[in-house]
């Protein structure tokens, strides 16, 4: 009888339960806004997908859904804006998905695939919360790469010739080949080479890319007679063509057939094909997703098979979720996105990248950093300013009010020699900002100090993921905070991780600390002729200070042509145990005379119980660091 009455107790409780939570569920329905286009709208979708997101109510749940199909977005009706793209070309830009001040929307394409025309953004996301894009493919129509066969070569007068398809329409202009897009052209400009047997980059491209393109230019005069009070950017859109004139000539033989001449390096292999996507710093106008200053975004079961520019750059954000979110080529092309399948700039709490493909990219799968500005001016006891250092930093606002920020002088410390908190950030101008802290500065602070922003670094986490056939790295990280890299395949042109400090050129701050590397396999990585590790710590600052903390990598399998596994530098506490180093005869060795392994200027570096049936001669090379160490 007792247990007659607890069981309708527990019946009871299990019914009301439910019942509540019905309840909560249908009121959630209730609250949430949901708009579901047709294919109706489909031959140019633009209009009604941008008119739809202008009129929401942004402070309610949205969710935009689509029926299954195929939908083309012009750029010709979207909605125009300037913007400042971090690692991008700053320019007007459009997009019929302007995502700005939203508290909850969730787009799901329910499997179907929106087809881009033109220089347009597709997601512009900013200033929201709890962001959801899933169930959709993403790709243009005209992509902003162009692809070439490689049908000639003549070694004698450096000449090759290249077939073009009708897909890539082109003209010659002043001998110089100009390739045609939907209100876009480029130039031979950034080019690899792909091997079309395999679908991925050729082996040893580096010996026959870049295209030498440039020489000095004949006629100079009194160029140094221009004085430039303050520092400027060597390499930026207006100094870089300065001295230089085309190298490279191009003639078209027969249509659709034209020959290169100049070419200094070795002639391309016949059968190649080379992809080229125009000139640095002109050539990354178009990432699939933009995402600043937003808190909770989650893209799930999203294919991006093109992008002029990344699959994702996100800056300022938190708590980002990639699970299914797979960059691979489409249409027979070699290449997917014209730069990083996915970029994080100064985000902080949780990015997730989980369950993914990277294929084709023409830049990293993967970069992760904060960034470093330059101190110009001390302008009081708490204020500064500020220069950005790189001209694709423009615009980017280091941080939040109340943010740490530290104080760093690398001749003396890769880490920071003292904290500070913002107060306020004054935009002056793209590349000069003046920053207000909370607290006075030391007094030993100085012009050529950076600064970077210490709380703008994530929990990472990249797991089951395939990267492969691109060109660069795997995964470039600069995070000091926590990051897992487990149950990944790598497969890259360059190496498979890379673990940097770049404080000269791109300016990207994070000291890669508290990393562990497990579970993973190595499959012919830095197979386009580079001699470096396939996992790889460096400084571009050449000293010996200590940049790396805490690394430990376990249990990974790597499968290589050529001797080089790991170059370790400026590190303190790395663990390398548990490991299977093999050669896979895949391709020749390039550096036969590389010893396995490479250590310097680093301490309390530990190997054990791994396992090398490699071929080099040398497994353990080091310097003076380390005197007793031994790889066992």
């Amino acid at each position: 009888m007792k247990k007659d009455k607890i069981t309708r107790q527990n019946s009871m409780k299990k019914f009301l339960f439910l019942s509540v939570f019905s309840l909560i569920s249908l009121f959630a329905q209730a609250q949430t806004n949901t708009h579901l286009f047709k294919q109706n709208i489909a031959e140019d979708a633009t209009p009604e997908v941008l008119k739809t997101v202008l009129g929401l109510n942004k402070n309610q749940a949205n969710e935009l859904k689509f029926e299954k199909g195929v939908y083309h977005f012009y750029s010709d009706k979207a909605l125009e804006q300037f913007c400042y793209i971090s690692n991008h070309d700053d320019l007007m830009i459009r997009t019929a998905f302007p995502i700005s001040d939203f508290k909850t929307i969730t787009i799901d394409g329910q499997g179907s695939t929106f087809i881009f025309h033109g220089k347009i953004i597709p997601f512009l996301i900013d200033k929201s919360k709890n962001v959801t894009v899933k169930n959709v493919n993403i790709d243009w129509e005209v992509p902003f790469h162009s692809e070439g066969v490689i049908v000639a070569t003549d070694e004698k007068n450096k000449t090759f010739d290249m077939s073009i398809s009708d897909e890539y329409p082109y003209v010659i202009r002043n001998e110089q080949l100009y390739f045609i897009k939907e209100y876009y052209e480029h130039t031979l400009g950034q080019a690899i080479m792909y091997d079309p047997k395999r679908k991925a980059i050729m082996f040893d491209t580096e010996s026959h890319t870049e295209l030498t393109q440039f020489k000095k230019a004949t006629v100079a005069r009194n160029l140094d007679k221009i004085k430039y009070k303050y520092e400027f950017d060597k390499r930026s859109k207006f100094f870089g063509p300065l001295n230089r004139e085309q190298r490279l000539k191009v003639k078209e033989l027969k249509p659709g057939v034209v020959r290169v001449f100049n070419h200094k390096h070795k002639m391309p292999p016949v059968g190649m094909v080379l992809a080229c996507k125009g000139e640095q710093s002109v050539n990354r106008v178009a990432p699939a997703f933009r995402v600043t200053h937003t808190e909770g975004f989650v893209g799930l079961n999203v294919n991006i098979f093109h992008a002029g520019g990344m699959g994702i750059i996100a800056e300022n954000s938190a708590d980002l979720i990639l699970d299914n979110f797979n960059i691979k080529p489409s249409n027979g092309r070699m290449v997917s996105t014209a730069a990083d399948a996915t970029h994080f700039v100064g985000c902080r709490g949780k990015v997730v990248l989980k369950n993914s493909t990277f294929n084709n990219q023409l830049d990293d799968a993967m970069n992760v950093h904060g960034t470093y500005q330059k101190i110009v001016d001390v302008l009081g006891a708490k204020k500064i300013g500020v220069r950005m250092g790189h001209s694709q930093q423009q615009g980017f606002s280091i941080g939040n009010k109340n943010d740490a920020i530290g104080l760093v002088r690398l001749s003396k410390s890769f880490f920071p020699y003292h904290k500070l908190s913002i107060n306020n950030i004054q935009y002056i101008n793209s590349r000069y900002q003046i920053i207000t802290f909370n607290e006075e500065m030391p007094k030993d602070v100085q012009p050529g100090d950076l600064i970077e922003n210490l709380d703008a670094y994530p929990e990472l986490l990249v797991e089951n993921c395939v990267i492969s056939n691109n060109r660069a790295r795997g995964l470039l990280i600069s995070n000091p905070v926590n990051t897992i890299i487990r149950n990944n395949f790598f497969s890259t042109e360059m190496e498979g991780i890379l673990i940097p400090v770049e404080s000269g050129h791109w300016f990207e701050s994070g000291n890669g600390a508290n990393i562990t590397i497990e579970n993973n396999v190595f499959q012919d990585c830095q197979h386009s002729g580079f001699r470096r590790g396939v996992i790889r710590f460096v400084t571009d600052d050449d000293n010996e200070n200590i940049a790396f903390k805490n690394i430990k990598i376990l249990n990974n399998t790597f499968n290589q042509f050529d001797n080089m596994i790991l170059e370790i530098a400026n590190t303190d506490g790395l663990i390398f145990t548990g490991n299977k180093i093999t050669n896979s005869g895949t391709f020749p060795m390039l550096h036969p005379n590389n010893p396995a392994i490479t250590i310097k200027t680093s301490k309390n570096v530990i190997f054990k119980k791994n396992k090398y049936k490699g071929k080099a001669k040398e497994i353990l090379r080091k310097d003076d660091s380390l005197p007793k160490l031994k790889f066992r």
